[in-house]
């Protein structure tokens, strides 16, 4: 590789490397927002200690890294916006960790990336190829598996779920657009901010009491994972193209099953690891043929 041509190779392994210790950190964050719902804590309690303690963590060390500067955008509006969506698409992680087991929940958040491609044409003027809407059919496919509508374990609570994806596909397409002109700190300030702000504002609605020192410890617990988790990210899309680290971001899913089956003695029946390896199958090659358009561009851009 000469220089000026792309990442080094080393820049590149540390990337991935942090992305899949940032991927094992949202496993433990989810996984202990699930034993947060099932033991009783109140849902907006429960976010509200996602996005306050995460805001305040990320806030120590954005500010001191980058000074006011942190806070300087232009494009303020889409900032809250992102922010919005995903506190919206939060509220319905939560709801659906009441029912669902983490594993299963973080397999059907992960077709998210490929409706998002679906949208592509729409929103954001990029050529979606047939190949890619095959990728969506079969990860649906394996949303469907997981859910089995019509099955004796399906129920209007598998909805919530789904609802979260349109939440996230929203937000990656906020993201998308904001990613061109901010930084990823700014961008990480305001969406955390936002969320706890939300969160804050309904709070005192749904305020169950004051909880107990160890529903405190695992609110705190689970803002400080998830702000290393981000921060982790962050430092990983510095060192290496986001279409090389994508694939890796689908291992989240045998995180999520490993904590499920850690904490709550759960594991997937057969028809859901089926599901979830459609999914993670088709991100994988989503991710891969990403990469592929894009070592052909330069190729036939030098060509012409």
């Amino acid at each position: 590789m000469t220089r000026g041509s792309g990442p080094a190779p080393a820049r590149v392994l540390a990337g991935i490397g942090l992305t899949v210790v940032a991927c094992a950190f949202f496993a433990v964050m989810d996984t202990t927002s699930q034993y947060l719902m099932v033991t009783g804590v109140p849902l907006v309690l429960g976010v509200w200690g996602r996005y306050f303690f995460q805001a305040v963590a990320t806030s120590l060390v954005a500010i001191p890294v980058r000074g006011r500067q942190v806070l300087q955008t232009r494009r303020l509006p889409f900032h809250l916006l992102r922010g919005a969506l995903l506190f919206t698409g939060t509220l319905f992680v939560f709801a659906s960790l009441r029912y669902m087991q983490v594993g299963e929940l973080t397999a059907i958040i992960m077709i998210a990336p490929l409706v998002t491609t679906l949208l592509g044409p729409l929103l954001l003027k990029e050529k979606v190829t047939p190949v890619r809407w095959v990728l969506v059919a079969v990860a649906f496919a394996g949303t469907m598996v997981i859910i089995r509508p019509g099955g004796s374990a399906f129920s209007w609570v598998m909805v919530l779920p789904l609802c979260q994806v349109a939440s996230n596909v929203a937000f990656q397409i906020v993201t998308s657009k904001l990613a061109r002109t901010e930084n990823p700190l700014t961008m990480h300030m305001y969406t955390g901010w936002t969320g706890a702000a939300l969160a804050t504002l309904i709070l005192p609605y749904a305020w169950p009491g004051f909880p107990s020192l160890h529903t405190w410890s695992l609110l705190l617990l689970m803002g400080l994972i998830g702000a290393i988790g981000h921060f982790l990210l962050i430092l990983a899309f510095q060192r290496a193209p986001a279409t090389t680290l994508m694939p890796y971001l689908y291992i989240q899913i045998a995180f999520a099953v490993l904590c499920g089956l850690a904490l709550f003695g759960h594991s997937p029946d057969a028809w859901s690891f089926a599901g979830m390896g459609l999914i993670a199958a088709c991100g994988v090659a989503g991710a891969w043929l990403t990469l592929l358009q894009m070592r052909r561009a330069p190729a036939i851009a030098g060509a012409t």
